[in-house]
């Protein structure tokens, strides 16, 4: 008889995902899927999910969703886990949409130190809407609203949301991973388990930031999108630990 060595998580449901050829949300979405089972909480985990690529992730996860307005996933989590304290909640965001519109939002509840943990990914574009410059567009970085590249006299420096995040007293755990090699997609589930295994213990707001690809608008492969991340977003955007509490160290 042969001996089951890998079957289908759980924590996902059994359908394709609409998500373009080469973008790396599918496997952020396992990943989450796979901690959330293997913690046992799928039951009563709660997901929201905002405008943006990530908007049909309700569609995706096997635990109960609640879709958001744009950028205001922070706010609607804090009302869930507060009026349901004994949930694990989370939200799934993009930099569109938790850096722009959702600012005041993410900064706010990191601040108060709401225990709920956010999935945060950064492909340095808006996707969904057909790639305009986001506030993570890299300087030079060509979008449909930058065509000659982002200008820092312009528009300033991309923002750094991990590094931002970690000056305020409220967050409990806060790092940057990715998920652009098997190595690195090992240490971005070790991530995402440790913060939810902080929210569950109670210790506070948890983000993990996952630097993504958008092959579709950045108008290049998957394989070339994966070595234009590593050789360009990861200089600006270093990978680790930016905030760990003494609880969570």
């Amino acid at each position: 008889m042969a001996e089951m060595v890998f079957q289908r998580t759980k924590g996902l449901q059994d359908r394709p995902f609409h998500y373009c050829p080469g973008c790396t949300h599918g496997i952020i979405h396992r990943l989450v899927a796979e901690v959330l089972e293997e913690l046992g909480v799928l039951d009563k985990a709660i997901g929201v999910a905002p405008v943006g690529c990530s908007v049909f992730a309700y569609d995706y996860f096997n635990c109960d969703m609640q879709e958001a307005a744009h950028g205001r996933a922070p706010a609607v989590a804090t009302g869930i886990k507060r009026v349901h304290p004994d949930k694990v909640v989370f939200t799934y965001q993009g930099d569109g949409d938790l850096a722009s519109i959702g600012t005041a939002e993410i900064v706010h509840a990191a601040m108060r130190g709401e225990k709920i943990t956010t999935i945060f990914v950064n492909n340095a574009i808006y996707g969904m809407t057909g790639g305009q410059m986001a506030p993570t567009t890299l300087v030079g970085q060509k979008a449909t609203t930058s065509p000659f590249g982002r200008d820092k006299n312009h528009a300033g420096s991309p923002i750094r949301m991990s590094e931002m995040l970690a000056t305020l007293e409220g967050p409990a755990y806060i790092e940057r991973v990715t998920v652009t090699t098997p190595a690195h997609i090992r240490k971005a589930k070790k991530a995402i388990r440790k913060a939810f295994e902080a929210q569950i213990e109670g210790k506070g707001f948890t983000m993990i930031e996952v630097l993504s690809t958008c092959p579709t608008n950045w108008g290049m492969s998957p394989v070339e999108a994966l070595r234009w991340l590593e050789e360009n977003m990861i200089p600006y955007y270093p990978l680790g630990v930016y905030k760990a509490s003494e609880e969570v160290k």
